[in-house]
């Protein structure tokens, strides 16, 4: 899953369980004003999802009372056709970003005393309730790629699709930009080294010993903010899914009482202990601990790639020949230090970045250049969380313009895939409307929805 789109289900779930009625609100409120099969939607649902998108700030189309029912209908449909699917979605499968979101909310709300408080139920119930909302969206999900197919068109159906269209309807396509970087990491100092270690010794010497848990001394100390807010649990993962050196530690734990020797990766040093095992895939908890570098050790660093850019500028070496002989990012190292852009949607890689897409620090240096041009050394994070000192060189740059057919074809050919998608479900549900029982009460059916059918 994207980062936008854990943010937005983050959003999403926590809205539901802090910004809704109370129970006895839902009561006072609550008629059935759509049936769609064998599935209700009450008027406080409505009410409800109007108040959260107010809350969220998100502008709605229309008028709510319409578009909000309509929405809901259409999840239902989904919602039926899952079932005459058989579409099974367990519990198991969602439990770690349900776990995920209450600790969340726990945090956002203050105490769990707090979001029992705003929501007028026990964590147990409030827990049930996200369960059953993950489940829901799982299904919703699987019976929509059912429908929208595999999403597979040919060069020929694109070409076909623009073939015909006026200029001035063609998409916009942005300034994009293609980067080399050159990374170094400045050295630690083993007395920062010891530092760390003996921390952790601490903490696991504070574990065996019953003076404090595992999950309370990571939320307090761990620096992988991720797994912190749920006391260092990182849920079910596969031996591929974390790096080597901490998976051949976490899959070697039996005893869930016992804390892990200390193990470095390229995130830091860490420690880890076992929660459960499920197949091939083990659930632990850890605490991740990063040396600080010293200013001395970044300046250093600074001058040493200072002296290799005027190097490059002076051509006594080549970028990309810099980049085989010192850099450090083993994502770019093999590849002259392009930098690949991945599209979070399709899993496809591209050197082209809109100035968006780039990471902040890499950003702000390349907006002002010029194509060949090498940057003075700066420092940013990288996406290991690490302080890392680098130099860029701008390779190209694509002016902002009107898609075209060739050099655009990967955009537009999801531009056409996504059409294609829409007409699918729009098609779905247009025909799903006619076999299924739907009654609106009187008031609520209205002129203006999207797809007509729901008025018989």
């Amino acid at each position: 899953m994207s980062d936008r789109s854990k943010k937005w289900l983050s959003a999403a779930v926590l809205s539901l369980v802090m910004a809704m009625p109370s129970v006895a609100q839902e009561n006072a409120l609550d008629e059935v004003i759509w049936v769609i099969g064998n599935e209700v939607i009450l008027r406080s649902d409505v009410e409800y999802q109007r108040m959260n998108a107010e809350l969220q700030g998100q502008k709605i189309d229309g008028d709510p009372y319409t578009v909000i029912p309509e929405q809901m209908a259409i999840q239902k449909l989904f919602l039926n056709q899952a079932a005459i699917d058989s579409v099974e979605v367990t519990e198991a499968q969602v439990i770690d970003m349900a776990n995920e979101q209450l600790n969340y909310m726990i945090q956002m709300a203050g105490s769990e005393e707090k979001l029992q408080e705003y929501r007028g139920m026990t964590i147990k119930q409030i827990r049930k309730e996200i369960i059953k909302y993950y489940i829901e969206s799982e299904k919703i999900k699987e019976t929509k790629n059912k429908i929208m197919g595999s999403g597979k068109i040919s060069p020929s159906e694109v070409r076909r699709y623009f073939k015909n269209m006026p200029a001035d309807s063609l998409p916009f396509v942005p300034m994009q930009v293609e980067v080399q970087i050159l990374t170094r990491a400045p050295e630690v100092k083993e007395s920062e080294v010891d530092r760390v270690k003996q921390e952790l010794l601490e903490y696991a010497r504070r574990v065996n010993s019953g003076e404090s848990s595992f999950a309370t001394l990571a939320r307090m100390y761990s620096e992988d903010q991720g797994s912190a807010r749920q006391g260092g649990e990182i849920g079910y993962q596969g031996r591929a899914e974390t790096v080597p050196e901490f998976s051949n530690v976490a899959f070697s734990l039996t005893d869930p009482k016992t804390v892990s020797k200390i193990v470095k990766t390229e995130y830091g040093y860490h420690i880890i202990q076992l929660i459960g095992r499920r197949g091939d895939k083990v659930n632990v908890r850890h605490i991740l601990r990063k040396p600080q570098v010293s200013d001395e050790e970044v300046e250093k660093t600074i001058h040493r790639l200072d002296s290799v850019a005027n190097g490059i500028r002076e051509k006594k070496i080549t970028f990309d020949e810099a980049v085989y002989a010192i850099s450090e990012d083993k994502d770019t190292r093999n590849n002259h230090g392009l930098m690949a852009n991945v599209d979070q949607s399709t899993g496809m890689q591209t050197s082209k970045f809109q100035m968006k897409d780039l990471p902040q620090e890499v950003a702000k240096v390349v907006d002002k250049m010029h194509i060949g041009e090498i940057s003075d050394p700066f420092t940013m994070i990288n996406n290991k969380g690490q302080l890392v000192c680098a130099i860029v060189l701008l390779k190209n740059r694509y002016p902002g313009h009107k898609a075209d057919i060739t050099e655009d074809f990967q955009m537009l050919t999801d531009i056409v895939n996504a059409k294609k998608q829409e007409e699918a479900l729009d098609k779905w549900i247009a025909e799903k409307q006619k076999t299924t029982y739907i009654s609106i009460k009187d008031g609520w059916k209205k002129p203006d929805f999207k797809y007509p059918g729901w008025i018989k």
